[in-house]
């Protein structure tokens, strides 16, 4: 093997333990059930609530895991935003269908209904919900995951969540629970835009403060990580990253996912989707990337640099438009707000272009939804100071910490 050749795939067996003898620091929750036998579900008649992510640390599918076990009969599974196998587009609705692989049949939870209907689960004994998620509260899996558990109350089923990493750690609290006048699929509990949690002890709290419809309880039982702590982001896991969806294809990109992605609404700002650095950007034809720059790391935020840069989007928002800008370079995980850097750029394009308009009448609904409230969009349009903003954003975050202190799993 030529010597260049050789040296890449020492590499890659180092930085990826589904490569090489490595062996990650964290065991998945599905890992960790296997090991239990598949207990409490022995004998049971289960339906799975997955995606592409739901896989063990050697890249064997979850869906493939239960087909195969002896222990229980896996009958049907059930898919989120983007579908079970990881094939749909961000927003499109996931249609009915039967697995090629297992012959299973599937049952969108993003089309007609987000909520497992009585006739999906006839026959069930169990659901269980595996699922990687990138701990912000506007991705929708969480959103499913509340619904499918209200649903298994609802019709008396069991419901299993097998834990998974939070891959932005499990300490990091941002951006004030949502007001209930503004609950949606992107954003259903009261919880921070960046909630620190696994989504089994999110499961825990949803069932634990009575946040299902009329106060129902499930019986949930959540099948621990292992080895995992509090101040671990992913790449401290040793787990090979699945891609959560089309647009977040690394680890990193999850971290940036929750700096970028509410700005991402507003179709003002491109934020790299349509480039190679989807959630790494910002950019758009009106900047001048120099200024940009210059400005951003003038205000001496905590733990981020700022590139100056020029990119043109294969597709999306600006397709084929000379883009200007910068790439977020993070210094300091444990130091920077990562929401707080989209409010930034906001803050610069109202002082900067005048002549471009945040918002508008079919932009507002969702950037209020993702917000979790419209007290956001109405202080921009106030002229009220970042610092300000910033303020409102963070209001009840360290109430939320306490208490969800009672329903965490690792320390």
């Amino acid at each position: 093997m030529p010597r260049c050749r050789a040296m890449a795939l020492m590499l890659l067996c180092a930085s990826n333990p589904a490569f090489g003898e490595a062996q990650p620091r964290v065991r998945p929750g599905i890992e960790v059930w296997i090991r239990r036998g598949f207990a409490p579900l022995v004998g049971k008649r289960i339906g799975l609530i997955t995606n592409a992510t739901g896989v063990t640390s050697d890249l064997r599918s979850t869906i493939d895991v239960l087909h195969e076990a002896r222990q229980v009969e896996l009958v049907a599974l059930f898919g989120p935003e983007h579908g079970v196998r990881g094939d749909v587009f961000a927003g499109k609705q996931v249609a009915n269908e039967v697995d090629s692989r297992t012959g299973l049949p599937v049952y969108s939870l993003y089309g007609r209904t987000h909520k497992p209907t009585p006739e999906m689960l006839r026959g069930l004994d169990a659901l269980v919900y595996d699922i990687q998620d990138v701990g912000c509260r506007s991705y929708t899996y969480i959103s499913t995951m509340g619904a499918a558990m209200e649903a298994a109350a609802e019709n008396g089923l069991e419901f299993v969540v097998l834990d998974r990493p939070n891959p932005i750690g499990g300490n990091r609290l941002e951006g004030r629970p949502i007001d209930p006048k503004f609950r949606s699929f992107v954003g259903y509990y009261e919880i921070p835009y960046v909630y620190g949690l696994t989504c089994g002890e999110l499961a825990r709290m949803i069932n634990d403060r009575g946040w299902l419809r009329n106060g129902l309880k499930c019986r949930l039982t959540v099948v621990p990580l292992e080895g995992w702590q509090r101040n671990m982001t992913f790449p401290d896991t040793g787990l090979p990253w699945v891609m959560t969806s089309p647009h977040v294809p690394t680890a990193e990109t999850a971290l940036l996912y929750a700096a970028t992605g509410i700005l991402g609404e507003l179709g003002v700002v491109n934020e790299g989707v349509g480039y190679t650095m989807p959630f790494h950007l910002f950019g758009a034809p009106f900047f001048d990337e120099q200024k940009l720059a210059a400005d951003l790391n003038g205000r001496r935020l905590a733990g981020v640099r700022f590139r100056p840069l020029a990119y043109t989007p294969y597709y999306f928002r600006f397709k084929d438009q000379n883009c200007r800008g910068v790439q977020i370079y993070i210094t300091d995980r444990d130091a920077v707000e990562l929401t707080a850097l989209q409010f930034h750029v906001m803050d610069y394009v109202r002082k900067n272009h005048p002549d471009v308009a945040l918002f508008g009448k079919d932009r507002d609904a969702m950037f209020d939804k993702v917000c979790g409230t419209d007290r956001i969009r109405r202080a921009f349009l106030d002229g009220r100071n970042i610092e300000e903003i910033l303020s409102i954003w963070r209001e009840g975050v360290e109430r939320f910490r306490s208490e969800r202190e009672p329903c965490l799993l690792y320390r």
